[in-house]
């Protein structure tokens, strides 16, 4: 197993045994996000949007601070939104519709929560450094999303 799928491993156990008792959405959001800025090396953003209508609605992060409300379908989170599939971008300045929340991100990954087959909202995870995530950060992510929807679901 190479260290950052142990690095992984071990963030799903943290979040499992922060999570697993509480069903509350918010309060869960909100360690999960403090508990994945707080790990992972290289990360200045954290955090959730909500799904409301035709927009993404910021929820609990940690980071600077960010875009309230993004366009379903637009830059990195409104695209995970509109198409439900998690999104690992290299580069988001190449990003078509890109947009900038904090000038200093270069690297984004977000991933969809869902409630059966429902967008509850996505986890949006940023580097400054450009090609920062790759396939095991993306499976690494998508665990504690399922940890996060089985505790509240």
């Amino acid at each position: 197993m190479s260290a950052k799928a142990q690095l992984y491993q071990d963030l799903a156990l943290q979040a499992d045994a922060l999570l697993s008792d509480e069903t509350n959405l918010i309060a869960n959001m909100a360690n999960l996000s403090a508990l994945i800025f707080n790990t992972l090396e290289d990360v200045n953003w954290a955090g959730f949007y909500f799904s409301e209508g035709n927009e993404l609605v910021l929820g609990p992060f940690q980071g600077q601070p960010a875009c309230i409300r993004i366009p379903m379908g637009k830059g990195v989170c409104g695209t995970c939104a509109a198409t439900g599939e998690v999104q690992l971008v290299g580069d988001v300045h190449a990003f078509d519709g890109h947009i900038a929340c904090d000038a200093t991100s270069n690297a984004e990954l977000v991933v969809p929560f869902f409630k059966g087959s429902e967008l509850i909202g996505v986890l949006d995870i940023d580097s400054p450094s450009h090609n920062r995530f790759d396939e095991e950060d993306k499976a690494g992510v998508q665990a504690l999303v399922n940890i996060l929807e089985e505790a509240v679901f």
